[in-house]
């Protein structure tokens, strides 16, 4: 595949309410119909069981990993729990995704509360911020002035944004696909700084709870390292244990729209259209699944993000059938060609910044 930097996508004709659900069915659309044939399978029936057995093995881990870390006492090897508890973030922040898009729940009252408990309590990251900021992305992925995940910031995704970098972004952009995964150490501070941050933000909805949950998790976490380990260890597992979570963040939502197509402007195909074309799949088996969250059906959990996580495997051969009827392009494919593809579409982005530093 080509570099995608702002490939622009003909619009074509279907619903184009930019909203975060599969819901809004437009009579006779290209999208209505799969979701008709989605929705007679039983697809969008909720698992209780799954997501029972789900969250509670996560718990039980997490309680345990905290365990082991009171009972190791101050040793080195405790690094090795700071690790084991990047995992454990990453996959209670993963359960939070799937509260979030009412997987778990259907009403929004539950749904907010436990993904509270568990974003904000748990994982020390914003729930309201996140919510806000993946909404955004799911109504419109891959644009660049949509899409806040396509925003330049530190890196730049186009090389459009790449002539208009300023800062740090101008700096790294020439190389920026070397500096990918190193970045990824920082991305866990990153989650939680944005957090903080969003709070500040005069219409921020339920500030004093997040705020409060916010500030009970960085409590307990520093008093925990300050009581088991001396300082010195106290800030190594903490910097393991962040960038372990920044990593695994960054490595299951990298392979989902980095080097598909990106959308300028008017751009803005059909709902269908709009969700498939910018995404990826990544192939595996159920070990992918249980790593990457379900996140690996990208294209299915776009067109259907309230689908529970065990159902997307189901659902892919319908979508890919569906897409090959009409045309569609449907992108997959292994996970170490999915980093590749996504880090040569960096590389080609930071081009006019390399120019500019031999020009």
């Amino acid at each position: 595949m080509k570099p995608a930097a702002a490939v622009a996508i003909a619009p074509a004709a279907g619903p184009d309410d930019g909203s975060d659900t599969a819901g809004t069915l437009c009579e006779g659309s290209d999208f209505s119909v799969l979701a008709r044939r989605i929705t007679d399978s039983g697809l969008m029936e909720r698992r209780p069981g799954y997501y029972v057995a789900r969250i509670g093995g996560v718990a039980a881990l997490y309680a345990g990993a905290w365990t082991a870390f009171a009972l190791i006492g101050p040793t080195w090897w405790q690094l090795a729990v700071g690790g084991v508890l990047g995992v454990l973030f990453s996959q209670i922040a993963l359960v939070a995704h799937d509260i979030a898009h009412r997987q778990v729940f259907r009403l929004r009252r539950p749904s907010e509360a436990a993904g509270r408990i568990a974003g904000n309590l748990c994982v020390g990251m914003s729930y309201g911020w996140w919510q806000d900021k993946h909404t955004r992305h799911h109504a419109n992925p891959n644009h660049e002035e949509l899409d806040p995940d396509v925003s330049p910031d530190v890196l730049v995704w186009s090389q459009g944004q790449a002539r208009s970098a300023r800062g740090v972004a101008r700096w790294i952009g020439g190389r920026q696909a070397y500096w990918f995964f190193p970045l990824l150490t920082l991305e866990g501070m990153n989650l939680h700084v944005a957090g903080v941050r969003a709070l500040f933000r005069p219409a921020y909805k339920q500030r004093t709870l997040e705020a409060v949950l916010l500030g009970a998790h960085v409590v307990a976490y520093v008093t925990a390292l300050l009581l088991v380990l001396t300082p010195l260890q106290a800030l190594a597992f903490a910097a393991v244990h962040q960038a372990v979570f920044g990593v695994y963040m960054g490595c299951t939502f990298a392979p989902n729209h980095k080097g598909m197509p990106t959308l300028t402007g008017k751009d803005r195909p059909d709902f269908l259209r709009r969700q498939v074309l910018t995404s990826r799949n990544v192939r595996g088996g159920r070990l992918t699944d249980l790593v990457l969250g379900g996140l690996n059906y990208q294209i299915e959990h776009h067109l259907f993000p309230s689908m529970p996580t065990p159902h997307l495997r189901r659902a892919q051969p319908m979508v890919k059938a569906y897409c090959a009827e009409l045309g569609i392009a449907y992108a997959e494919s292994g996970l170490a060609s999915s980093y590749a593809q996504a880090l040569r579409h960096l590389h080609h982005a930071g081009a006019p910044l390399r120019a500019g530093a031999t020009a």
